[in-house]
């Protein structure tokens, strides 16, 4: 009798969202109800509204087709190097998601906002761990954006997951691609999610080649589309992120791990060490499935392939007991 994980449940329907979004409500251009119109009319079902430093839940917005999660930005920046000069300055940018937008209103007024106080790792993960008192769970955005290194990060913990594709930070500076950071953060044994954003203000219209709407995007599978499923998939790692690449199937079965995608040029598994299975078209040809057996060894994988235009599609990575994978939930207990 075979033993198959579904690392993507096998069942449910894959809903495309954009989980970094910017309105009018901060630096953004468009107002909610645009945003919401643009990114239906492109295939979108969800839109979290990740305003700077404002939380808010659009609920008006909210029908069978279309959840909008409650969601906000917050930053902590170190001190300006040069007067006036933004450029230079590092800073933690982090989306906050709300879990239970019903609770807390009276305290989720205030914002909620974190003190700048850059560098003090203790603080920064100790105000992780209390906003999860209110239901909300962060993502690390942008490192490269951000000027951040090893250094940087290395000491975050409690975080849901982290970007590592941000199609805004590819048009500020072809440094949207975030994968080093993320195995960093993997190395480190923190077994966070990642995910992939436009982060869009949309300063160009629709159609303009600097237009940062619809070029990172995450594929959730859920049950259903409502606002407790879509947030229970994205706590349980239901889902890839991508800049255009789907992911169709991912299970492991006897040991072996099985990949079906959209036609792509390469398919890799990345683990702990600097060693990867892969399985690469040839030139002017496509694969569209792989199989890989396990070593045991591995410690954690994750999936990453790339099509003809360059365009990754990643998954979660999934630590391994042997040969079989570990599926977890993001622990929302305060620690």
């Amino acid at each position: 009798m075979s033993n198959k994980t579904y690392l993507i449940p096998e069942t449910g329907t894959f809903y495309k969202a954009n989980l970094h979004c910017h309105t009018i409500h901060s630096d953004g251009r468009l107002t909610p109800e645009e945003v919401k119109k643009a990114y239906m009319d492109e295939g979108y079902s969800v839109v979290a509204y990740t305003d700077h430093r404002r939380y808010q839940w659009h609920r008006e917005l909210m029908d069978d087709n279309f959840v909008a999660l409650a969601a906000y930005e917050v930053d902590m920046n170190e001190h300006f190097k040069v007067p006036g000069d933004f450029s230079r300055v590092k800073t933690y940018h982090i989306n906050l998601y709300d879990s239970k937008p019903e609770e807390f209103q009276e305290e989720k007024k205030e914002s909620l906002l974190p003190e700048s106080r850059y560098g003090d790792y203790h603080y920064i993960n100790g105000y992780i761990d209390h906003m999860k008192e209110y239901g909300f769970f962060a993502c690390y955005n942008h490192p490269y954006w951000s000027l951040q290194n090893y250094d940087d990060y290395k000491n975050l913990r409690g975080f849901w997951g982290m970007e590592i594709y941000n199609y805004g930070c590819e048009h500020d500076g072809l440094y949207g691609y975030n994968p080093q950071s993320y195995d960093e953060m993997l190395r480190l044994g923190n077994r966070l999610f990642c995910v992939s954003t436009d982060d869009n203000h949309n300063s160009f219209p629709f159609g303009d080649p600097l237009c940062d709407s619809f070029g990172g995007f995450t594929m959730i599978k859920a049950e259903k589309l409502t606002y407790d499923s879509i947030v229970d998939a994205l706590l349980n790692g239901n889902f890839y992120s991508s800049m255009g690449p789907e992911i169709k199937e991912l299970y492991v079965e006897d040991g072996v791990l099985h990949v079906k995608t959209s036609p792509v040029e390469k398919i890799y598994v990345l683990m702990e060490g600097r060693n990867c299975y892969k399985k690469v078209a040839k030139p002017g040809e496509t694969v569209t499935e792989a199989s890989f057996a396990l070593a045991g060894s591995e410690t954690y994988i994750r999936v990453t392939c790339q099509d003809g235009r360059g365009l990754h599609a990643d998954s979660n990575a999934y630590e391994l007991n042997g040969k079989e994978p570990v599926l977890r939930r993001y622990d929302m207990r305060v620690l």
